[in-house]
């Protein structure tokens, strides 16, 4: 209702608004705004439904960052994952297998309200020699909202085929936070480990929620993580991650290595979904036919409460530089008359059905129930932050799937 709201407030205008609107003849329109104030006005609203202060900024070098690794990651969760009104189903033309998402991957992701990647960079201090063999990496994690509950956060690492390593030996990826005590010494705290083999090819996942939730609470303390890669029943030899084919910083784009977490509201409410049943009620003792407040048959039949069309168009703000997908969606919205008799059709509520009732006996003190939304769906919304970290969002309530008297 908010941006049906927007469009009254922005009438007799000429330019675009990104908002598509029905004519009231089935027809959807293209909605025009006056001036560059009430454009900006309409872009200033949806990013505080995105909750974003300002719109992220243009990202120049779109076409190829989206085939880096982490907004792939992203794309596959929102085009096999996540459920949209232009895809029912999982799309079967998508390699649902490349990440390895597992049932528990899955169930994380329904989970969260927020996933966030974050591009891997080199450490901005250390030894050269070290950046250079890609042990040690590191991630701008300052973007995180407030307010949100981590409830996994992930490092993932591709590993390539390596023929020039024994095959028949298993190897040791080990995760440590890289940290600093007082005297300078640097220290390493260990996060976590995964075995693997030279003829494997994937992708490794290694749980870092440890490592990020300290990075959040300690922003100053973030030096990135540490690579150790090793004989699985030797660890006195380190080898270089790219020995056993781990792909580095500067590797292949869609194999670079990224961080990804997955977030939730904290201190959540569950609000209510209106329903409707179907009623049978006998209003045959009611005279209505000297009511001066209630319609002729046929125009409450024309004007009665029903969805119409509402269609944002994200393109036509000029925000595709920045949002991957969708490049719009229907929000629709809910228009039309209350009149007596509310039918099975109208989905009205009990209490709408007694406000009209008593609306027909006192018209001038007792207004008609409003059409109002019953039903409302999510949408969700993959976007470059900037040009390093990613991030794909589910919105609450933003798809109108039916209307009702209330």
């Amino acid at each position: 209702m908010l941006f049906f709201l927007i469009l009254i407030y922005v009438i007799n205008s000429e330019r675009s608004s990104g908002l598509y609107i029905d004519n009231g003849l089935n027809q959807t329109m293209l909605h025009q705004v006056a001036n560059w104030r009430q454009r900006r006005d309409i872009e200033h609203k949806l990013l505080n439904i995105f909750e974003l202060p300002t719109r992220p900024k243009r990202i120049t070098r779109r076409a190829l960052l989206i085939k880096r690794s982490a907004p792939k990651f992203l794309l596959n969760i929102y085009r096999n994952v996540f459920p949209n009104e232009n895809e029912s189903i999982r799309d079967q033309n998508e390699n649902t297998e490349e990440f390895n998402l597992s049932d528990y991957d899955i169930n994380i992701i329904d989970q969260s309200d927020l996933i966030m990647t974050f591009g891997a960079h080199n450490p901005h201090s250390g030894n050269a020699s070290k950046t250079n063999r890609g042990k040690r990496i590191w991630f701008d994690v300052s973007e995180i909202p407030r307010g949100k509950h981590i409830i996994a956060a992930e490092l993932r690492l591709y590993q390539s085929l390596n023929k020039n390593v024994e095959s028949n030996k298993t190897y040791t990826v080990a995760l440590y936070r890289v940290a600093r005590i007082q005297n300078g010494r640097r220290i390493k705290h260990y996060i976590n480990s995964a075995n693997t083999t030279i003829d494997k090819e994937g992708w490794i996942t290694l749980n870092v929620s440890t490592a990020l939730n300290f990075w959040v609470k300690y922003p100053k303390e973030n030096r990135g993580l540490f690579l150790v890669i090793h004989h699985a029943d030797y660890t006195g030899h380190i080898m270089r991650p790219d020995d056993i084919g781990i792909v580095g910083v500067l590797g292949i784009p869609d194999k670079q290595p990224f961080m990804v977490s997955f977030f939730k509201n904290s201190g959540k409410r569950k609000k209510r979904e209106i329903t409707s049943r179907q009623r049978n009620h006998d209003f045959s003792s009611i005279n209505v036919q000297n009511n001066p407040y209630i319609d002729l048959i046929g125009q409450k039949k024309r004007n009665a409460c029903t969805i119409k069309t509402l269609y944002v168009n994200f393109k036509d703000l000029q925000w595709q530089d920045w949002i991957i997908v969708p490049e719009g969606y229907n929000a629709y919205y809910c228009s039309g008359e209350c009149n007596f008799p509310l039918n099975i059709h109208m989905n009205a509520t009990n209490h709408a059905i007694v406000q009209t009732l008593v609306h027909l006996k006192k018209p001038n003190e007792i207004p008609k129930p409003c059409c109002a939304p019953t039903k409302l769906s999510p949408i969700s919304v993959l976007y470059f932050l900037d040009d390093s970290n990613v991030v794909l969002k589910k919105y609450k309530n933003m798809v109108i799937n039916s209307c009702g008297c209330h």
